[in-house]
């Protein structure tokens, strides 16, 4: 019986990344959203589905690695397209429109299919072993950022 080994690295795990948003973008296409919609969208539900502005923002420059005015103009177009709005019960948050909801509720519908697909037959250890070394390699590269 033949093994291969193989090494985790820089490169594989940016592979990784890069084709499954890929996929998770073809998805988001057919939906005419982008990824940093779909992010700033999700972050919005994960904040319990309201949210300051600046907050907003904030983690999704965190998440994301791009600039604040990038993230402005992201947040801008979907309050335009209205899928947030301002919170009637604070109007200093947002929150999701029900349209926003709905397109974030098909949408992670749809890419959980496909997550469910990609990660068929993985071992849970070997799952709980990647998401830590992620976890860590993440934290180290905020670190890093964060010197810079």
């Amino acid at each position: 019986m033949t093994t291969t080994a193989f090494t985790t690295n820089g490169r594989v795990i940016a592979l990784a990344h890069y084709a499954a948003r890929a996929v998770l973008e073809s998805v988001l296409t057919r939906h005419d959203t982008t990824f940093q919609q779909s992010v700033t969208l999700k972050s919005v539900s994960l904040a319990g589905g309201s949210v300051t502005p600046d907050h907003l923002v904030a983690d999704v420059v965190h998440s994301l690695k791009i600039e604040e005015s990038a993230v402005w103009e992201v947040v801008d177009g979907l309050t335009a397209a209205r899928l947030l709005e301002t919170d009637p019960t604070d109007a200093s948050r947002l929150r999701l429109t029900p349209a926003g909801q709905e397109l974030l509720d098909t949408t992670t519908a749809e890419t959980a299919e496909i997550t469910a697909r990609l990660y068929a037959d993985i071992p849970a250890e070997d799952l709980a072993v990647a998401g830590r070394v992620l976890a860590l390699v993440t934290e180290r590269a905020n670190a890093e950022l964060a010197r810079a």
